[in-house]
C-alpha cells in the first residue's frame, strides 16, 4: 500500500497528540500533592520539592539525547521507550511512600519530555505536506492542553481518593499510550546513520544539570551561596568544553553548525523567551486565586476550583491549533511566532489592568494561552523548514530544551519577585498584589523580546516547506545536506 494512503488509514495524529497531552499531564499531576507530601512521606518540604526538580532536570537532559537517538535508531522505537519509562515511573510512585523512591520514579518520568519533538519529527516524515502544518500545530499545543487538564484531574483525585490512586490512573494512561503508539504509528524510514555521541551526551547532561539545578534551587539555597555560584561556574566550564567537543566531533549529538544558522539559532532564542513568558502565567494564576481573601485581592479558591480556572486555556489551545497552522501557511511561521508573542504580552497587560475579579483573571490567562498556542505551533514549523529531515527530532529536541530552560528561569524569577514582595496575613508571609503585578510586567517584557527575536528570523514563507521524506535507504547526512543546498 502507498505510504500516504496507509497513514490516512491510521489514527496517527490523534494517537501522537494523546501522547503529548499525557506527557504534560504527568508533569502537572504532582503539583496539587506538594503541600501534603511532607506529611504523607515524612520528608521535609525542601526534599519533597525534588519531585518537581528531578523531573525538570531529567527531561532537560533526555530531550535532546532521545531526539538524537530517534534520528539514528528509529523515532517510533524511542518514542515508545520514552512513554514506557514515564509509565514505569508512575507505577513506582503508585507503589511507595518513600521519598527517595518517589524522586527516582519522577526522574524516570522526565523521559516523557522527548515525546513532543519525537512526535513532530514522525509527523514530518509520515504526513503529506497539506496535512503536516495542522498536525504539527496540534502537537505543539498538547503541552498547554495537558497542563490545563492535568491540574483539575489531579486535584479531584487527591481530594476524593488516596493519593496513590492518581499514579495508578496515570500508569493506566501511560500503558494505553504505549499500546496505541505500537498499534497506530509506523516506524519512519528516515534515519541519520552513524555512531551515537556518548561523550557529547554526558557533557550535555552534566552541564545542564549544573545550570538548571542552580537556577531552580537558587532561591532556596541563596543566589550568592557557594553551592549556587559553584554550580553556575561548573555549568559554564562544562558547557564551553562540550561546545568545543561538539564542533570537532565527526557525528555530534547536536549539530552546532545548524544552530549557528540564524533561522535555527533565533528560533531557539525565541523558544527560550516564549517558554519564560508562558510559564509565568501558570505559576502566578494558581497562587493568585488561592491567596486568602484577607489579602484584599485573593479569592481563597480550592485546588479543584483553581484547576477549573485553567480549563478555558486548554480548550482555547485545542481550538486554535488549526488556526495557527493556517496563519503559518498564509503568512509564514515567523509571522505566527511574532503574533503569538505579541498576544502573550497583551494577555499580561490584561492581567496588570485587573487581577482582582475572577472573570478578568480567567480572561487574561486565556489571552496568554492564545498567544502561547500561536507561538508554540510556529516554533517546530520553523525548525522543520530549516534543518535536514534526518535531524528533525534532535533539532526539535534542542528547541524544547530551550523552552524548558526558559520555564526554569521563569520559575526562579517569579519566585524571587514574590519573595521580595510579601506581607503578613494571619501570621504568615503572603505575596502582595504589587508583587504579582511585577511578575506580570516582567513576563510581558520577555514576551516583547520574543517578538523582536521572531522578527529578526530571516525570511520565512510557506514555500520554504520541504518536500516529504526521501525514499528509505538514502538518508545520510551528506544526501540531506546536498538536497538542502540544492533547494
Amino acid at each position: 500500500m502507498d505510504p500516504t494512503a496507509a497513514i490516512r488509514n491510521r489514527p496517527t495524529v490523534p494517537v501522537l497528540a494523546f501522547g503529548g497531552i499525557l506527557m504534560a499531564v504527568m508533569q502537572t499531576v504532582v503539583v496539587p500533592l506538594l503541600p501534603d507530601l511532607p506529611r504523607l512521606t515524612g520528608a521535609s518540604a525542601g526534599t519533597v520539592s525534588w519531585m518537581v526538580t528531578a523531573t525538570l532536570l531529567s527531561g532537560a537532559v533526555l530531550t535532546p539525547v532521545l531526539g538524537r537517538a530517534g534520528d539514528m535508531y528509529g523515532k517510533r522505537r524511542v518514542l515508545m521507550a520514552a512513554l514506557a519509562l514515564m509509565t514505569l515511573g508512575s507505577v513506582l510512585c503508585a507503589l511507595t511512600s518513600d521519598i527517595g523512591v518517589l524522586i527516582a520514579a519522577r526522574t524516570l518520568s522526565g523521559a516523557a519530555a522527548a515525546v513532543v519533538p519525537l512526535s513532530i519529527s514522525i509527523l514530518r516524515d509520515e504526513l503529506p505536506p497539506e496535512r503536516r502544518g495542522s498536525a504539527v500545530a496540534l502537537m505543539s499545543s498538547t503541552v498547554g492542553i495537558g497542563a490545563a487538564l492535568g491540574l483539575p484531574l489531579a486535584a479531584v483525585i487527591v481530594q476524593y481518593a488516596d493519593w496513590h490512586t492518581m499514579f495508578w490512573v496515570t500508569s493506566a494512561l501511560g500503558a494505553t499510550g504505549v499500546t496505541l503508539v505500537w498499534w497506530a504509528v509506523r516506524e519512519s524510514p528516515v534515519r541519520e546513520p552513524g555512531r551515537f555521541d556518548v561523550p557529547g551526551a554526558l557533557g550535555l547532561a552534566v552541564g545542564l544539570v549544573c545550570l538548571l539545578l542552580g537556577v531552580s534551587q537558587g532561591g532556596q539555597w541563596g543566589w550568592g551561596s557557594p553551592r549556587v555560584v559553584g554550580l553556575f561556574l561548573a555549568a559554564a566550564v562544562v558547557l564551553a568544553l562540550w561546545w568545543w567537543q561538539q564542533l570537532r566531533a565527526e557525528q555530534p549529538l547536536v549539530d552546532l553548525r545548524l544552530v549557528a544558522r540564524p533561522r535555527v539559532g533565533l528560533s531557539h532564542a525565541a523558544a527560550l523567551l516564549a517558554g519564560f513568558a508562558f510559564y509565568a502565567n501558570t505559576l502566578v494564576t494558581a497562587q493568585l486565586v488561592q491567596a486568602p481573601e484577607a489579602t484584599g485581592y485573593g479569592l481563597g479558591l480550592s485546588i479543584v476550583a483553581t484547576g477549573l480556572c485553567l480549563l478555558p486555556s486548554g480548550v482555547v489551545m485545542l481550538l486554535l491549533s488549526p488556526v495557527s497552522a493556517r496563519i503559518s501557511a498564509a503568512r509564514g511561521a515567523r509571522v505566527t511566532l511574532a503574533l503569538g508573542a505579541a498576544v502573550i504580552a497583551a494577555g499580561y497587560a490584561v492581567r496588570i489592568a485587573d487581577s482582582r475579579d475572577l472573570w478578568m483573571i480567567i480572561a487574561g490567562a486565556t489571552v496568554v494561552a492564545t498567544g502561547t498556542t500561536l507561538a508554540y505551533s510556529a516554533l517546530p514549523t520553523l525548525i522543520l523548514r530549516a534543518v535536514p529531515a534526518g535531524q528533525t527530532a534532535s533539532a526539535n529536541g534542542v528547541n524544547v530544551l530551550m523552552r524548558t530552560i526558559g520555564q526554569a528561569c521563569s520559575s526562579a524569577a517569579v519566585a524571587a519577585v514574590l519573595v521580595h514582595h510579601t506581607s503578613q496575613v494571619g501570621g504568615a508571609p503572603v505575596p502582595t498584589l504589587h508583587g504579582y503585578l511585577l511578575a506580570f510586567t516582567m513576563a510581558g517584557a520577555v514576551a516583547l523580546l520574543a517578538v523582536a527575536a521572531a522578527l529578526c528570523i530571516p525570511g520565512d514563507s510557506a514555500s520554504d516547506e520541504p518536500d516529504g521524506p526521501e525514499p528509505a535507504g538514502d538518508h545520510t547526512r551528506g544526501a540531506h545536506d546536498r538536497a538542502m543546498e540544492g533547494a
